[in-house]
């Protein structure tokens, strides 16, 4: 098969697999959130978002990233000239640092399924932003092609992460502020009957 459709659809999958590992941590954070209402919406809104988690999970992210796998694989071993280079290597093992991250993510499915909630609404928005920091560092890895600007990408990707944390960090204060007022990240309140 030509190297370019292998490298093409490596890139569909990864789109997906992020799609999925943004989304699903999303759900982890409305999840434990309805935890936390009263009854009947705490039962309803939950049970709703585990229904939600595991087609997310097991029908898009889980299959997307044995497809970035399989593909990208195959395009290293298509041309193992790319196990030469040492972006390639970085950018292994930022893809290895992801995979531990989903693995991460299946744990706390089976928790939440549980009913065990270890992680605030808080820490998980922290967890979404990590998949972010590791797209940025692939992607300019990818691209860049280059570990000379390697120092100033990392210092680039730090000063990222900062503004992503402080981003979080300035929402939750915001919401402590104005606890009255829903915002668009939480579900909408069910009516008592």
């Amino acid at each position: 098969m030509d190297i370019n459709y292998i490298k093409a659809l490596h890139i569909i999958f990864v789109v997906c697999w992020f799609a999925g590992l943004f989304y699903i941590v999303r759900l982890f954070i409305y999840t434990a959130e309805a935890n936390g209402k009263e009854e009947p919406a705490k039962s309803i809104l939950t049970q709703q978002l585990l229904v939600m988690q595991k087609k997310l999970w097991y029908i898009i992210t889980w299959p997307a990233g044995i497809g970035t796998f399989i593909f990208g694989f195959w395009m290293i071993f298509s041309n193992m000239a790319y196990l030469t280079l040492p972006w390639m290597w970085l950018k292994l093992i930022f893809v290895g640092i992801l995979a531990l991250y989903h693995l991460q993510c299946q744990v706390i499915i089976n928790q939440q399924k549980a009913g065990i909630y270890k992680f605030s609404s808080f820490k998980l928005r922290l967890f979404n932003e990590l998949a972010t920091i590791i797209l940025v560092a692939v992607v300019f890895l990818v691209v860049v092609k280059s570990t000379g600007g390697l120092v100033w990408g990392m210092l680039g990707l730090f000063i990222f992460a900062g503004i992503l944390m402080a981003g979080v960090y300035i929402y939750k204060k915001q919401r402590q502020k104005n606890p009255e007022t829903p915002s668009n990240n939480t579900p909408p309140e069910i009516p008592k009957v």
